[in-house]
């Protein structure tokens, strides 16, 4: 009953095959090889217009760096309070842009609206005194499971460029958020406004691969990566996971079935005594409250998952996440421990 993170589940059986088949044989290095050459292409289709696509090994390399390019050692980049970027990648961002501030903003559900960037912008327009406005930077799906559907997208996109800023997605969860909202990849990234996409695949079956989606101009990214230690010299290998992932829609499948997994626990949660569903079960997380009593127990019995807020009146706020190969038993017995 592992419920820790999508990151706890191994690699899916056809990209782990990929793989295999990417070891046959000598390629070019550095990205030059026929399959990078083919992902590329296949990220065009996906997308439906030419796009530049840069493979990394980690969703924290693909958003720091991404950042980086889109805003100056001077610059601003206006986030979630709660998001990844904000929470759990060590000051990456700030490290690699060379100094640049997260401006950390309150929203609902872990989303940020034009209204609540509208309001921060003033104490940051004195000029060379403040930092420079450059980035508005959304996670999708966000930290506590909610999706930005298109339009609230292209609000914030709106609201970004009017002042001179680019429209950052971090979509670790992106495939979850596409299974949840039904539009195609499109219209939920460059024809929402989004400049630049992190496009996560590690946490929905690949081994270890990520890549950064340019939208627009790409600025040197390539020199970028390469600085920082991410142009990995046998790129077949994270080439091949991600042809493998989105080969046949293999990609939106395993995150429709992770999200109904979260839909099935949350619905099961939600008939027990005791429990409050805390956020929206948009994607595959589910946020809970929790008798005290309840967690210890379902801990005891050997369930894994993360606390994530301190106990409060006698509850605490757990998040449950379910990946591709979660086992429906596993939901069950969670369940059948909890009641």
């Amino acid at each position: 009953m592992n419920f820790s993170s999508d990151n706890a589940t191994g690699a899916s059986p056809e990209i782990l095959a990929a793989l295999a088949a990417a070891n046959d044989g000598a390629v070019p290095s550095y990205g030059d090889d026929p399959v990078t050459a083919r992902l590329a292409a296949r990220f065009g289709e996906i997308f439906e217009r030419e796009v530049a696509v840069f493979p990394v090994v980690s969703g924290t390399a693909a958003n720091a760096l991404a950042l980086a390019t889109l805003c100056p050692p001077h610059g601003a980049i206006f986030c979630h309070r709660e998001s990844h970027i904000a929470v759990d990648e060590c000051t990456a961002p700030e490290f690699f842009s060379g100094g640049a501030r997260l401006v950390l903003l309150d929203g609902e559900d872990g989303k940020i609206a034009p209204a609540t960037i509208a309001a921060a912008l003033p104490d940051y327009r004195r000029g060379i005194h403040s930092a420079k406005p450059s980035v508005v930077s959304i996670t999708q799906a966000t930290e506590f499971g909610a999706c930005y559907k298109p339009d609230e997208i292209a609000a914030l996109a709106a609201c970004a460029h009017a002042n001179g800023m680019a429209l950052h997605m971090d979509g670790a969860r992106f495939a979850n958020a596409l299974a949840f909202l039904k539009c195609s990849p499109a219209e939920l990234s460059w024809r929402a406004g989004v400049n630049v996409l992190s496009f996560g695949a590690t946490k929905n079956g690949a081994l270890m691969a990520e890549a950064v989606v340019f939208f627009r101009e790409a600025r040197d990214f390539e020199y970028r990566r390469k600085k920082a230690g991410h142009l990995i010299s046998k790129m077949r290998f994270l080439s091949a996971q991600l042809e493998a992932y989105l080969e046949d829609g293999r990609w939106l499948k395993t995150a429709a079935r992770a999200n109904a997994l979260a839909r099935m626990l949350g619905d099961g949660l939600s008939k027990i005594a005791g429990a409050e569903i805390a956020h929206p079960i948009e994607a595959n997380g589910v946020f809970v409250r929790l008798p005290n009593a309840t967690v210890a127990r379902l801990r005891q019995k050997g369930a894994r998952f993360l606390d994530w807020a301190p106990p409060k009146d006698g509850r605490t706020l757990v998040r449950l996440v379910c990946s591709f190969a979660t086992p429906e038993e596993d939901i069950e017995r969670f369940l059948e421990v909890a009641s």
